[in-house]
């Protein structure tokens, strides 16, 4: 559910992160060592960086799979450390990299899209599907542009990857949420189907005001999307450029700034 709050709140805020996989073992990896990061309301955030650099772990610290050792995360000026990752389900939609992790591949698009509609609502025992709302859910399909209104009882499954990812945003945000978390939601996808998904997702974005999160490799997107730029490297932000700054980024620098680091590095 969406919440309203003060225009001088966050958010998302995270404090003096800590979070150190393996502890005491041979394999053991701290990610943050005192990490903190401030997203306002209606921010549009591209993240990148390399591999192990922290973006994943980012994304798991906020919607709960993975906990914190030390620090406090809060979400809309809420703390939010205490609560399980289908707590905050309730107000954090997530896209995954895989497009069969936000769907469900056995049932239709009716079916999924019906589930959907029926998130935070309590269920009890009679049909899933309304279907006195069938002509709703087509709609809001519509505007996929993939004419997926036309096949509503096909399964899910037999959709394309970029089909299904459409599919698994617009169900990400068909109830209000306060923060959208994109999980490199384009990496899995053909070129095509990657610009598809991608300008669904700034028109989605736009539309719903919604506050985002985007990890992704993909170094023109990160540049032509959002209003704010994050590169990480080694758990710390090492660029954070928000507006006109943004646009002193171009990919070639990006690059440039990714070599070095690499040569610091060793690599």
């Amino acid at each position: 559910m969406q919440r309203l709050i003060a225009p001088d709140v966050p958010m998302v805020r995270m404090q003096n992160i800590h979070k150190t996989f393996n502890p005491d073992s041979v394999n053991e990896r701290t990610v943050f060592a005192g990490f903190s990061l401030t997203i306002w309301q209606g921010d549009f955030v591209s993240v990148i960086g390399s591999n192990g650099s922290g973006k994943t772990t980012l994304l798991n610290l906020l919607c709960g799979s993975v906990a914190a050792d030390r620090g406090c995360v809060e979400v809309a000026g809420e703390c939010v450390d205490r609560l399980k990752e289908f707590q905050r389900a309730r107000f954090i939609g997530r896209v995954y990299q895989d497009p069969a992790k936000g769907t469900c591949a056995n049932l239709t698009i009716l079916e999924n899209i019906a589930l959907a509609d029926n998130k935070g609502k309590p269920y009890w025992l009679g049909n899933g599907v309304n279907r006195r709302r069938l002509d709703t859910y087509r709609a809001m399909v519509e505007p996929l542009g993939l004419g997926l209104e036309n096949q509503m009882h096909l399964a899910v499954g037999s959709l394309s990857g970029g089909q299904r990812q459409a599919l698994a945003l617009l169900i990400c945000t068909m109830t209000p949420i306060d923060l959208l978390i994109l999980d490199e939601h384009t990496a899995a996808l053909d070129p095509r189907s990657s610009e598809t998904v991608m300008e669904l997702t700034e028109r989605v974005v736009k539309e719903k005001k919604l506050t985002t999160l985007m990890v992704t490799h993909n170094l023109r997107f990160a540049v032509e999307h959002g209003n704010r730029l994050l590169m990480m490297h080694q758990g710390e932000v090492v660029v954070d450029a928000a507006d006109e700054k943004r646009g002193d980024y171009s990919v070639d620098e990006l690059l440039r700034i990714f070599n070095e680091i690499s040569v610091e590095v060793g690599n």
